[in-house]
């Protein structure tokens, strides 16, 4: 992944935060995203996955096909301790790929500058 992609991409989810959706915990990290949204207004995350895609690809200029997978994986939160282990699990995405050794330092994530 190049930097300006991860730029991209993390304007992209927090453009519409608080808005459409409310982002609780993300990681772009060099060949996938991981984001933990609360969607509002009755969005569909389906919906929300699909635009992110699309208006990345529009911006970066991406001609290449396809460049995302088809298909998302998603999962509910059910309580409080899920939701804390799915923003660990997130947050400390770049520490388990050896990017990074602590998560703060991966510039791409809610964790960056805790």
């Amino acid at each position: 992944g190049k930097p300006e992609h991860a730029e991209l991409m993390q304007r992209i989810i927090l453009h519409f935060d608080d808005e459409r959706y409310k982002v609780l915990s993300w990681v772009i990290m060099p060949n996938h995203v991981h984001v933990l949204i609360e969607p509002m207004n009755e969005l569909s995350v389906g919906k929300i996955v699909q635009s992110w895609k699309r208006y990345f690809i529009h911006e970066a200029g991406i001609t290449e096909s396809p460049f995302w997978q088809r298909d998302y994986f998603d999962r509910y939160v059910r309580n409080e301790g899920h939701f804390q282990t799915v923003v660990n699990y997130i947050e400390n995405n770049p520490v388990a790929a050896g990017l990074v050794s602590k998560p703060n330092e991966w510039k791409y994530s809610s964790a960056w500058g805790r």
